[in-house]
């Protein structure tokens, strides 16, 4: 991909030892993928600019962004964050690309974009442009299905958003020219919907898909479940080991983070799933059913 100008790159994500892996620690988790090193409640905060961390190694040449995949609900599809280390020249592309393509670390997540990639993507003037090789994305044809096309738009702008720390709009042309994405306009800018209209209800940050984990663990995550309550589960097959509750630090109006202790030391080793849900006090009998988020570990 060719480099783009100084000014666009996202200055790297301040990785301190706070942050545990840098997959799974970066992020103040409220939300709004705000770095640690700011306030939690400022989701348009720009991180600064950071060499390379000597106390935890983290390359000067790469950082972690959030990338943003489409995961399956009771509501129907939703997105997911997974946080993903890029090269720091270009995060913005780089983590475009990933999203496009799917290639997400959970196999539970995927894309709503059909095969394709964009020409270029840039932050500049207090925005992001976003220019499409041709006019293929420009109508829903390819789409699993009409219904995807806001969900898709949806997925670019709370990528770039979060990649960026910038809550500015994003445009997509073809050339020079606004144009509409899967039908969808984008000449005056597309900004996020509301977080509780296009994300998951509840999501895991850590552990990560694929991680090992030995004796206590610290779980979290984000979710607006019924009072704050995230009942969560370690599965082995279709049986339940484990199961417990964390207390998120709010919800209805956003997703809020979450944290829970687990204690996995009496567990023999091999492969489990980590489970966290929205609470449901109706017992299906109301609403779509619970929201939940799964990922795979494997116990030592």
């Amino acid at each position: 991909m060719t480099a783009l100008p100084r000014r666009t790159r996202v200055a790297a994500l301040a990785l301190t030892a706070a942050l545990g892996t840098v997959l799974t620690g970066c992020g103040s988790d409220d939300g709004s993928d705000t770095p640690v090193a700011t306030d939690p409640a400022d989701s348009s905060t720009t991180p600064a600019e950071t060499e390379v961390d000597p106390e935890t190694g983290a390359s000067e040449d790469e950082v972690t962004v959030p990338v943003y995949f489409v995961g399956d609900t009771p509501q129907g599809p939703r997105l997911f964050r997974e946080f993903r280390t890029v090269p720091a020249d270009n995060p913005l592309e780089e983590a475009a690309a990933l999203m496009a393509a799917g290639d997400a670390l959970d196999p539970d997540y995927r894309t709503a974009y059909p095969d394709g990639a964009f020409a270029s993507v840039e932050y500049a003037d207090g925005g992001f442009r976003v220019v499409l090789p041709d006019d293929t994305w420009t109508t829903t044809s390819g789409l699993d299905s009409s219904e995807e096309a806001p969900l898709a738009v949806q997925q670019l702008v709370y990528t770039l958003q979060g990649v960026q720390q910038e809550r500015v709009p994003v445009t997509v042309l073809v050339g020079d020219s606004p144009v509409t994405l899967f039908g969808v306009d984008t000449a005056a800018g597309v900004q996020a919907e509301p977080q509780l209209d296009v994300l998951g209800l509840v999501s895991i940050t850590s552990p990560e898909e694929g991680a090992t984990v030995s004796g206590t663990f610290t779980a979290s995550g984000v979710a607006s479940s019924f009072e704050a309550t995230v009942p969560w589960e370690v599965r082995r097959g279709d049986e339940v080991v484990l199961d417990g509750f964390a207390t998120a630090e709010g919800w209805m109006d956003k997703l809020y983070p979450w944290e829970a202790e687990v204690d996995v030391s009496d567990l023999e080793p091999g492969e489990y799933t980590f489970v966290a849900r929205t609470d449901d006090p109706s017992g299906g009998a109301e609403g779509a059913g619970p929201h939940e988020d799964t990922k795979t570990i494997t116990v030592e």
